[in-house]
Protein backbone atom coordinates (compact mmCIF):
# COMPACT_ATOMS: atom_id res chain seq x y z
CA UNK A 1 0.00 0.00 0.00
CA UNK A 2 1.49 3.27 -0.90
CA UNK A 3 0.84 6.26 0.94
CA UNK A 4 -1.89 7.52 -1.67
CA UNK A 5 -3.77 4.48 -1.12
CA UNK A 6 -3.13 4.60 2.58
CA UNK A 7 -4.65 8.24 2.26
CA UNK A 8 -7.69 7.06 0.37
CA UNK A 9 -8.50 4.31 2.68
CA UNK A 10 -8.28 7.13 5.92
CA UNK A 11 -10.85 9.12 4.13
CA UNK A 12 -13.13 5.96 3.40
CA UNK A 13 -12.97 4.85 7.31
CA UNK A 14 -13.20 8.27 9.08
CA UNK A 15 -14.52 10.92 6.64
CA UNK A 16 -11.31 13.28 6.59
CA UNK A 17 -8.13 14.01 4.79
CA UNK A 18 -5.31 12.89 6.71
CA UNK A 19 -1.54 14.11 6.90
CA UNK A 20 0.90 11.59 6.58
CA UNK A 21 4.55 10.36 7.76
CA UNK A 22 6.94 7.95 7.69
CA UNK A 23 9.81 6.43 9.39
CA UNK A 24 12.28 3.33 8.22
CA UNK A 25 13.25 0.46 10.33
CA UNK A 26 17.14 0.11 10.29
CA UNK A 27 19.97 -2.37 10.35
CA UNK A 28 22.67 -2.03 12.47
CA UNK A 29 26.28 -3.44 10.78
CA UNK A 30 28.11 -3.37 13.89
CA UNK A 31 27.92 -2.13 17.56
CA UNK A 32 25.37 -4.74 19.20
CA UNK A 33 24.69 -4.39 22.61
CA UNK A 34 26.89 -1.54 23.11
CA UNK A 35 24.14 1.46 22.60
CA UNK A 36 22.86 1.30 26.26
CA UNK A 37 26.28 0.90 27.38
CA UNK A 38 26.86 4.36 26.25
CA UNK A 39 29.34 3.02 23.17
CA UNK A 40 29.30 3.35 19.71
CA UNK A 41 26.89 1.85 17.18
CA UNK A 42 26.94 1.57 13.05
CA UNK A 43 23.44 1.49 11.85
CA UNK A 44 21.35 2.36 8.84
CA UNK A 45 17.86 3.06 7.92
CA UNK A 46 16.64 0.74 5.52
CA UNK A 47 13.77 0.92 2.61
CA UNK A 48 11.10 -0.82 4.96
CA UNK A 49 9.22 2.17 6.64
CA UNK A 50 6.15 2.46 8.94
CA UNK A 51 3.62 4.92 7.54
CA UNK A 52 0.42 6.91 9.55
CA UNK A 53 -1.84 9.01 8.26
CA UNK A 54 -3.38 11.21 11.17
CA UNK A 55 -6.39 13.88 11.43
CA UNK A 56 -7.27 15.90 15.27
CA UNK A 57 -10.57 15.25 16.45
CA UNK A 58 -13.03 17.41 18.20
CA UNK A 59 -13.93 15.24 20.88
CA UNK A 60 -10.84 13.97 23.14
CA UNK A 61 -10.47 10.26 21.83
CA UNK A 62 -7.14 8.78 20.95
CA UNK A 63 -8.42 6.39 17.91
CA UNK A 64 -5.79 3.95 16.64
CA UNK A 65 -6.60 1.93 13.58
CA UNK A 66 -3.88 -0.54 11.67
CA UNK A 67 -3.74 -2.08 7.78
CA UNK A 68 -2.20 -5.12 9.94
CA UNK A 69 -4.36 -6.07 12.64
CA UNK A 70 -7.95 -6.34 13.11
CA UNK A 71 -8.58 -4.36 16.25
CA UNK A 72 -9.33 -0.82 16.90
CA UNK A 73 -8.08 0.66 19.83
CA UNK A 74 -9.83 4.37 21.14
CA UNK A 75 -8.17 5.92 24.59
CA UNK A 76 -9.69 9.60 26.05
CA UNK A 77 -6.61 11.36 25.83
CA UNK A 78 -6.96 12.70 29.47
CA UNK A 79 -7.04 9.18 30.76
CA UNK A 80 -4.10 7.45 28.76
CA UNK A 81 -2.60 4.27 30.54
CA UNK A 82 0.92 4.60 32.11
CA UNK A 83 1.68 1.25 31.53
CA UNK A 84 1.57 -0.56 28.34
CA UNK A 85 -0.74 -3.93 28.01
CA UNK A 86 1.15 -6.26 25.04
CA UNK A 87 -0.69 -5.11 22.18
CA UNK A 88 0.75 -3.29 19.26
CA UNK A 89 -1.24 0.14 19.90
CA UNK A 90 1.27 0.05 22.99
CA UNK A 91 3.94 1.66 20.71
CA UNK A 92 1.38 4.79 19.58
CA UNK A 93 0.26 5.39 23.04
CA UNK A 94 3.18 5.26 24.89
CA UNK A 95 4.70 8.28 22.75
CA UNK A 96 1.93 9.99 23.05
CA UNK A 97 2.35 9.61 27.34
CA UNK A 98 5.95 10.91 26.49
CA UNK A 99 4.93 13.57 24.84
CA UNK A 100 2.45 14.91 27.66
CA UNK A 101 5.45 14.17 30.09
CA UNK A 102 7.65 16.71 28.40
CA UNK A 103 4.83 19.29 28.38
CA UNK A 104 3.07 18.33 25.03
CA UNK A 105 -0.09 16.58 25.66
CA UNK A 106 -2.02 15.94 22.10
CA UNK A 107 -6.14 16.64 21.29
CA UNK A 108 -7.77 14.07 20.09
CA UNK A 109 -6.91 12.03 16.94
CA UNK A 110 -7.21 9.52 14.46
CA UNK A 111 -4.51 7.55 13.23
CA UNK A 112 -4.50 4.17 10.95
CA UNK A 113 -0.79 2.88 10.50
CA UNK A 114 0.27 0.38 7.93
CA UNK A 115 3.82 -1.30 8.68
CA UNK A 116 6.51 -2.98 6.05
CA UNK A 117 9.00 -3.49 8.72
CA UNK A 118 8.49 -7.01 9.64
CA UNK A 119 7.98 -7.48 13.01
CA UNK A 120 10.03 -9.29 14.83
CA UNK A 121 13.32 -9.65 12.95
CA UNK A 122 15.65 -7.33 14.34
CA UNK A 123 14.83 -4.40 11.94
CA UNK A 124 13.33 -2.38 14.47
CA UNK A 125 9.52 -2.31 13.59
CA UNK A 126 8.82 -1.11 16.67
CA UNK A 127 11.43 2.07 16.35
CA UNK A 128 9.24 2.50 13.09
CA UNK A 129 5.91 2.64 14.50
CA UNK A 130 7.49 4.67 17.87
CA UNK A 131 8.81 7.67 15.13
CA UNK A 132 6.45 7.47 12.63
CA UNK A 133 3.70 8.11 15.39
CA UNK A 134 5.53 10.43 17.53
CA UNK A 135 5.67 12.98 14.24
CA UNK A 136 2.28 12.22 13.04
CA UNK A 137 1.35 12.92 16.95
CA UNK A 138 3.81 16.38 17.68
CA UNK A 139 2.17 17.83 14.44
CA UNK A 140 -1.05 18.16 15.78
CA UNK A 141 0.44 20.04 19.27
CA UNK A 142 1.89 22.65 17.05
CA UNK A 143 5.36 21.96 18.87
CA UNK A 144 8.58 21.05 17.50
CA UNK A 145 11.26 18.83 18.49
CA UNK A 146 14.52 18.60 16.95
CA UNK A 147 15.31 14.73 15.59
CA UNK A 148 17.38 13.88 18.19
CA UNK A 149 15.36 14.52 20.88
CA UNK A 150 12.38 12.81 19.15
CA UNK A 151 14.47 9.60 19.36
CA UNK A 152 15.06 10.21 23.25
CA UNK A 153 11.51 10.43 23.55
CA UNK A 154 10.56 7.75 21.58
CA UNK A 155 13.45 5.74 23.18
CA UNK A 156 11.80 6.22 26.81
CA UNK A 157 8.52 5.28 25.33
CA UNK A 158 10.05 1.73 24.84
CA UNK A 159 12.03 1.75 28.08
CA UNK A 160 9.23 2.94 30.28
CA UNK A 161 5.78 2.43 28.98
CA UNK A 162 6.87 -0.91 27.00
CA UNK A 163 9.52 -2.05 29.53
CA UNK A 164 12.18 -2.99 27.25
CA UNK A 165 15.33 -1.76 28.12
CA UNK A 166 16.47 -0.66 24.51
CA UNK A 167 19.27 1.60 24.00
CA UNK A 168 18.90 4.58 21.59
CA UNK A 169 20.47 3.34 18.45
CA UNK A 170 16.82 2.23 16.50
CA UNK A 171 15.48 5.16 17.34
CA UNK A 172 18.14 6.98 16.22
CA UNK A 173 18.91 5.60 13.09
CA UNK A 174 15.36 5.92 12.28
CA UNK A 175 15.23 9.58 12.78
CA UNK A 176 18.45 10.04 11.23
CA UNK A 177 19.60 7.87 8.52
CA UNK A 178 20.75 8.81 5.43
CA UNK A 179 20.60 7.36 1.67
CA UNK A 180 23.87 5.38 1.23
CA UNK A 181 25.28 5.93 4.49
CA UNK A 182 25.94 4.60 7.94
CA UNK A 183 25.94 6.68 11.24
CA UNK A 184 28.51 6.34 13.15
CA UNK A 185 26.58 7.18 16.76
CA UNK A 186 28.29 8.11 19.79
CA UNK A 187 25.49 6.79 22.37
CA UNK A 188 26.78 9.11 25.04
CA UNK A 189 26.83 12.39 23.47
CA UNK A 190 24.86 11.70 20.41
CA UNK A 191 27.36 12.84 18.31
CA UNK A 192 27.18 11.13 14.94
CA UNK A 193 29.25 10.90 11.61
CA UNK A 194 28.10 9.85 8.41
CA UNK A 195 30.21 6.96 7.24
CA UNK A 196 29.61 6.37 3.35
CA UNK A 197 28.96 2.83 2.19
CA UNK A 198 30.80 1.84 -1.36
CA UNK A 199 27.86 2.18 -4.60
CA UNK A 200 29.07 -1.26 -5.65
CA UNK A 201 27.73 -2.83 -2.10
CA UNK A 202 24.07 -4.18 -1.25
CA UNK A 203 22.78 -5.11 2.42
CA UNK A 204 21.36 -8.54 1.78
CA UNK A 205 19.26 -9.17 5.16
CA UNK A 206 18.46 -12.75 5.41
CA UNK A 207 15.19 -13.52 7.74
CA UNK A 208 15.64 -16.50 9.98
CA UNK A 209 11.91 -16.41 10.33
CA UNK A 210 12.53 -16.87 14.42
CA UNK A 211 11.08 -14.37 16.21
CA UNK A 212 12.41 -12.50 18.91
CA UNK A 213 10.82 -10.37 21.72
CA UNK A 214 12.24 -7.65 23.49
CA UNK A 215 10.39 -7.14 26.54
CA UNK A 216 11.25 -10.75 27.12
CA UNK A 217 13.49 -11.64 29.99
CA UNK A 218 16.31 -12.66 27.82
CA UNK A 219 16.99 -9.09 26.48
CA UNK A 220 16.40 -7.20 29.59
CA UNK A 221 18.68 -9.97 31.61
CA UNK A 222 21.68 -9.09 29.39
CA UNK A 223 21.41 -5.34 30.12
CA UNK A 224 21.11 -6.16 33.56
CA UNK A 225 24.42 -8.38 33.81
CA UNK A 226 26.44 -5.49 32.00
CA UNK A 227 25.15 -3.39 34.87
CA UNK A 228 26.50 -6.08 37.11
CA UNK A 229 29.58 -5.87 35.46
CA UNK A 230 29.47 -1.77 35.85
CA UNK A 231 28.99 -1.93 39.32
CA UNK A 232 31.83 -4.47 40.17
CA UNK A 233 34.46 -2.90 38.08
CA UNK A 234 33.53 0.45 39.62
CA UNK A 235 34.57 -0.57 42.82
CA UNK A 236 38.37 0.04 41.60
CA UNK A 237 37.84 2.91 39.32
CA UNK A 238 34.98 5.46 40.61
CA UNK A 239 35.04 6.93 37.38
CA UNK A 240 33.30 3.83 35.53
CA UNK A 241 29.29 4.73 34.93
CA UNK A 242 29.17 2.48 31.48
CA UNK A 243 31.28 0.00 30.21
CA UNK A 244 31.95 1.98 27.66
CA UNK A 245 34.93 3.77 29.62
CA UNK A 246 36.16 0.06 29.98
CA UNK A 247 39.32 -0.77 27.98
CA UNK A 248 39.88 -4.60 27.68
CA UNK A 249 43.46 -3.99 29.48
CA UNK A 250 41.68 -2.99 32.24
CA UNK A 251 38.78 -5.45 32.19
CA UNK A 252 41.57 -8.52 32.23
CA UNK A 253 43.27 -7.12 35.04
CA UNK A 254 40.47 -7.70 37.29
CA UNK A 255 39.06 -10.94 35.05
CA UNK A 256 39.73 -13.34 38.51
CA UNK A 257 37.44 -10.92 40.92
CA UNK A 258 34.53 -10.79 38.29
CA UNK A 259 31.86 -13.91 38.22
CA UNK A 260 32.87 -15.56 34.43
CA UNK A 261 29.53 -15.04 32.92
CA UNK A 262 29.75 -11.28 33.52
CA UNK A 263 33.44 -11.64 32.44
CA UNK A 264 31.91 -12.57 29.11
CA UNK A 265 29.02 -9.85 28.61
CA UNK A 266 31.23 -6.86 29.48
CA UNK A 267 34.28 -8.31 27.21
CA UNK A 268 32.01 -8.64 24.18
CA UNK A 269 31.06 -4.91 24.82
CA UNK A 270 33.97 -3.73 25.34
CA UNK A 271 35.34 -5.45 22.28
CA UNK A 272 32.56 -4.55 20.34
CA UNK A 273 33.11 -0.57 20.86
CA UNK A 274 36.55 -1.30 19.75
CA UNK A 275 35.17 -3.29 16.30
CA UNK A 276 32.72 -0.24 15.89
CA UNK A 277 35.61 2.59 15.53
CA UNK A 278 37.86 0.25 13.85
CA UNK A 279 34.98 -0.59 11.20
CA UNK A 280 34.46 3.07 10.76
CA UNK A 281 38.09 3.50 9.61
CA UNK A 282 37.87 0.63 7.52
CA UNK A 283 34.68 1.91 5.40
CA UNK A 284 36.08 5.05 5.25
CA UNK A 285 39.36 4.16 3.28
CA UNK A 286 37.26 1.71 1.65
CA UNK A 287 38.97 -1.97 3.05
CA UNK A 288 35.52 -3.90 2.91
CA UNK A 289 37.62 -6.68 3.77
CA UNK A 290 38.75 -6.18 6.58
CA UNK A 291 35.09 -4.68 7.60
CA UNK A 292 33.46 -8.10 6.97
CA UNK A 293 36.10 -9.50 9.46
CA UNK A 294 34.66 -7.24 11.74
CA UNK A 295 31.03 -8.20 11.06
CA UNK A 296 32.63 -11.98 11.85
CA UNK A 297 34.31 -11.29 14.55
CA UNK A 298 30.98 -9.63 15.62
CA UNK A 299 29.00 -12.19 15.44
CA UNK A 300 31.23 -14.88 17.25
CA UNK A 301 31.38 -12.70 19.96
CA UNK A 302 27.63 -12.44 20.16
CA UNK A 303 27.70 -15.86 19.79
CA UNK A 304 29.86 -17.29 22.46
CA UNK A 305 30.45 -13.92 25.23
CA UNK A 306 27.11 -12.41 25.00
CA UNK A 307 25.26 -15.76 24.05
CA UNK A 308 22.01 -13.93 22.17
CA UNK A 309 22.46 -16.04 18.52
CA UNK A 310 20.62 -19.14 18.06
CA UNK A 311 21.26 -22.10 16.17
CA UNK A 312 19.04 -20.55 12.90
CA UNK A 313 21.34 -17.28 13.24
CA UNK A 314 24.72 -19.36 13.04
CA UNK A 315 23.51 -21.90 10.23
CA UNK A 316 22.62 -18.52 8.60
CA UNK A 317 26.10 -17.01 8.59
CA UNK A 318 27.51 -19.84 8.31
CA UNK A 319 25.86 -20.58 4.90
CA UNK A 320 26.97 -17.46 3.28
CA UNK A 321 30.72 -18.02 4.15
CA UNK A 322 32.03 -19.80 0.29
CA UNK A 323 29.57 -17.57 -1.86
CA UNK A 324 30.86 -15.26 -4.27
CA UNK A 325 30.20 -11.35 -3.43
CA UNK A 326 30.48 -11.77 0.11
CA UNK A 327 32.18 -9.88 2.08
CA UNK A 328 30.74 -10.48 5.55
CA UNK A 329 28.10 -10.99 7.76
CA UNK A 330 26.86 -11.31 11.01
CA UNK A 331 23.27 -11.92 13.33
CA UNK A 332 21.70 -8.13 13.60
CA UNK A 333 19.68 -6.70 16.35
CA UNK A 334 18.98 -8.04 19.86
CA UNK A 335 18.80 -11.32 18.89
CA UNK A 336 17.53 -14.74 19.97
CA UNK A 337 16.37 -14.86 15.71
CA UNK A 338 15.78 -12.16 13.85
CA UNK A 339 17.72 -11.72 10.32
CA UNK A 340 21.71 -11.63 9.32
CA UNK A 341 22.87 -8.61 7.64
CA UNK A 342 25.27 -9.15 4.91
CA UNK A 343 28.01 -7.18 2.70
CA UNK A 344 27.66 -8.06 -0.83
CA UNK A 345 29.12 -6.87 -4.02
CA UNK A 346 26.22 -5.32 -6.23
CA UNK A 347 26.26 -7.71 -9.07
CA UNK A 348 26.16 -10.72 -7.02
CA UNK A 349 23.66 -9.89 -4.60
CA UNK A 350 20.59 -11.59 -5.91
CA UNK A 351 22.39 -14.64 -6.66
CA UNK A 352 23.70 -14.49 -2.99
CA UNK A 353 20.40 -13.92 -1.35
CA UNK A 354 19.01 -17.20 -4.02
CA UNK A 355 22.10 -19.48 -2.26
CA UNK A 356 21.17 -18.51 1.09
CA UNK A 357 18.06 -18.86 1.13
CA UNK A 358 18.23 -22.47 -0.51
CA UNK A 359 20.91 -23.50 1.56
CA UNK A 360 18.93 -22.41 4.81
CA UNK A 361 16.19 -24.03 4.00
CA UNK A 362 18.05 -27.69 3.44
CA UNK A 363 19.63 -27.07 6.78
CA UNK A 364 16.86 -26.69 9.06
CA UNK A 365 13.72 -26.80 7.04
CA UNK A 366 12.34 -23.37 7.41
CA UNK A 367 12.42 -20.92 3.50
CA UNK A 368 13.50 -17.48 5.08
CA UNK A 369 12.75 -14.01 3.71
CA UNK A 370 15.73 -11.84 1.99
CA UNK A 371 15.98 -8.54 1.57
CA UNK A 372 18.34 -7.03 -1.17
CA UNK A 373 18.79 -3.35 0.31
CA UNK A 374 20.73 0.09 0.34
CA UNK A 375 20.96 2.28 3.19
CA UNK A 376 17.45 4.66 3.11
CA UNK A 377 16.60 8.19 4.32
CA UNK A 378 15.33 8.74 7.54
CA UNK A 379 11.62 10.08 9.19
CA UNK A 380 9.83 12.45 7.12
CA UNK A 381 6.65 14.19 6.80
CA UNK A 382 4.84 12.96 3.30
Amino acid sequence: MNPAELGRHFEDLFGSVPRMFRAPGRVNLLGEHTDYNEGFVMPCAIGFSTRVAISPRQDRKLVIRSEDFSEQFEFDVDELPTRGTRVWCDYVVGTAVMLREIGHPIPGATLLIKGEVPIGAGLSSSAAIEVASALALLSLTGAQLPLPELARLCQRAENLFIGARVGIMDQFASCLGKAGQALLLNCRSLEFKLIPLPDDLRLVICNTMVKHEHASGSYNRRREECDEGVKLLAQWDPSIRALRDVSIEYLERHAAQIPPTIYNRCLHVVSENQRVLAGAECMTDGDVRRFGTLMRESHRSLRDLFEVSCPELDVMVEVAESLPGYCGGRMTGGGFGGCTVNLVQSAYAQEFGGKVSERYQSAVGIKPDVYVCSAANGAEAG
